[in-house]
């Protein structure tokens, strides 16, 4: 996995057989490689940018009383404005947007791919921010073209790209009060037209043997590409988390191509064979079988598993085979990849890097947090849990089930919690006893900690283990996410709280004079910034990206205006959301579509029987 390190300038040295002017000549360059380095090399700037107190100054965080939650997501929206207008004052139409020397930068000059303008749209709807969205419509109608001679990854673009127009599609058109708009100028088929036209390219990446997306594509030729890595495979989740967008497009526009070429992908991974529903996180798209015995939910990983059973409720529940790879693959976690830490007995979702009979690993990524979210939505399909006991049909596993999901979030908040900042690093280790605990089916299940003690010595402190390579914060949406789904779900406030708390340390620890920048070190005050207005800020970057991408507007931004919203905005069992947060509805198969495919028995290894 690549992970962005650490970059740390080199100190200067004094010599005293130097003239003066040549050290004063060192002195000055240092000083303009702390704030302009950046500019001069590929490198993210890790020189301490102490501006946040001043825009910090901006945001009213200091009332007592009666907690105002429209106050709060109106907070929200103000971090987004100040995200946008930095962007639109220096970087108008660039993909990335460095927030601390004040620039950007083309993906594929001149026009580039509208990484940051596409993938915000919905979120400039949710926000009601109608000048920004037409100004945002204009520059996508006048200036975005596809016709680019240049590879894109493929999974990156689509979630991306692709579900930014089609999750615009549907909210202007079954929202439309939410943030009315002037439509005499491109009409509401703007997005549908763009949507369909990068589609039509993107399907190249399919023409492979197996049918198993390759890595990237280029846009002019549509001609898939190999990954230059890995052994030219695919990820897992680069691989099998485009179905929901392909399908919606479908959906809209009656090409039923769209919609078979997606879904072929599922038949040939389920084909691979796998014991109890997990599998390895690279795919080769000329064999169509796992290269790697590697088993994690982090990243290459990860939405895989949280698509199976959005595909299930996206058709309404009519497709009931994703709901079974779905309860297959949950109980192949719970039964090989959940422990609990020591002293706390914090749950952690762990990996297998040399499979299932291999050592367990004690590490979750923070993309992992998005677990417990989703779990939650696959108990409920998206109503209250009030709402499903009422049915009469609430059952003990369902009741088991969201207690872990449960405890799974509290140890995604003590990620938060257990730093300086109050910001989860990137990825956290922890400490197990000798004698590690798996989940056991009949119980019990241990619990960690009610509270998190503030004491900087208290026990629970220490089933963290955060390593020095791992301390950078990337403003990741998954656990905002989660505690969203949690509260919608649950009702209970304390995750909105908590919610609240994050955004706070946010605002006071990335803020920088025109946006808010990942940060280099969650555990020292004050941090330093990495010079990256991250996608997911307000959109979502993976850390295997080809692309360095510097947005922050399109999914932590909006899933906190959600989680302080009132919990009828956008109904969750109306609605699936993409992994890149964009929103799509939730329809019947109808005459046209249908699952064509169907799985074979399997044996005790897991593989279908012949």
């Amino acid at each position: 996995m690549y992970k962005d390190k650490p970059y740390f300038y080199p100190s200067s040295q004094r010599r005293k057989s130097r003239r003066l002017w040549i050290g004063l000549l060192i002195v000055s360059l240092i000083l303009c490689w702390y704030e302009f380095g950046s500019t001069f090399s590929n490198k993210d700037s890790l020189a301490p940018y102490h501006v946040g107190s001043r825009l910090w100054d901006k945001f009213d965080f200091g009332r007592e009383g009666k907690v105002n939650w429209r106050d709060r997501q109106e907070q929200v929206k103000q971090a987004m404005e100040i995200s946008w207008s930095g962007y639109e004052k220096y970087a108008w139409g660039y993909d990335e947007y460095h927030p601390v020397t004040k620039n950007g930068r083309m993906m594929v000059p001149p026009t580039g791919l509208g990484w940051i303008i596409v993938d915000a749209l919905d979120t400039l709807m949710l926000m009601n921010m109608t000048t920004q969205l037409m100004r945002a419509r204009d520059w996508i109608s006048t200036t975005l073209t596809y016709d680019l001679d240049h590879d894109v990854n493929t999974f990156e673009t689509t979630i991306r790209m692709l579900g930014g127009f089609l999750g615009a599609h549907y909210l202007q058109t079954t929202f439309p009060d939410i943030c009315p708009v002037d439509l005499t100028k491109g009409g509401e088929d703007l997005y549908i037209e763009q949507a369909t036209d990068l589609a039509g390219r993107l399907l190249g990446a399919f023409d492979s043997k197996s049918g198993i997306p390759y890595a990237s594509v280029n846009l002019k030729t549509m001609e898939g590409i190999p990954s230059h890595a890995d052994g030219g495979a695919s990820s897992l989740a680069e691989a099998t988390s485009v179905q929901l967008e392909m399908k919606y497009l479908a959906r809209l526009t009656g090409e039923k191509h769209f919609w078979d070429t997606a879904e072929k992908v599922m038949e040939v991974v389920d084909k691979t064979g796998s014991k109890d529903g997990l599998k390895g996180i690279f795919i080769s798209p000329d064999t169509g079988t796992i290269t790697t015995t590697t088993i994690r939910l982090g990243s290459r990983g990860d939405s895989y598993y949280e698509y199976l059973i959005k595909q299930y409720l996206q058709t309404n529940k009519e497709e009931p085979i994703y709901k079974e790879m779905w309860d297959e693959a949950l109980h192949g976690i719970k039964k090989h990849l959940i422990t609990y830490s020591s002293p706390s007995n914090f749950t952690v979702l762990a990996e297998r890097p040399n499979g299932l009979d291999g050592s367990i690993e004690p590490k979750m990524d923070h993309l992992v947090c998005f677990m417990p979210g989703t779990m939650a939505l696959a108990i409920t399909g998206g109503i209250s849990v009030q709402e499903a006991k009422a049915k009469g049909t609430w059952t003990k596993e369902q009741e088991t089930d969201l207690e872990l999901a449960k405890e799974l979030m509290k140890t995604c908040i003590g990620m938060y919690k257990v730093t300086k900042t109050g910001l989860s690093p990137e990825i956290t280790y922890f400490n197990l006893p000798d004698e590690h605990i798996m989940w056991n089916e009949d119980g019990p299940h241990p619990k960690g900690p009610d509270t998190f003690d503030e004491d900087e010595y208290a026990s629970w402190r220490s089933d963290y283990n955060i390593h020095s390579n791992d301390v950078h914060n990337l403003q990741r949406p998954e656990t905002v996410e989660s505690l969203f789904y949690l509260y919608r779900i649950t009702g209970d406030e304390m995750y909105r709280q908590v919610g609240w708390e994050i955004f706070e340390a946010f605002v006071k620890h990335t803020a920088v004079e025109d946006g808010f920048s990942s940060i280099g070190d969650v555990t020292t005050i004050p941090p330093p910034t990495r010079n990256n207005m991250e996608s997911f800020w307000p959109v979502r970057q993976l850390t295997f990206l080809k692309y360095h991408t510097d947005m922050i507007q399109a999914e932590t931004l909006k899933y906190f205006y959600l989680l302080f919203a009132d919990r009828s905005l956008i109904p969750l069992d109306q609605v699936v959301f993409n992994t890149e947060a964009h929103i799509f509805p939730r329809f019947e198969l109808g005459k046209l579509f249908r699952t064509g495919w169907k799985r074979k028995g399997r044996d005790d290894r897991g593989y279908p029987l012949q």
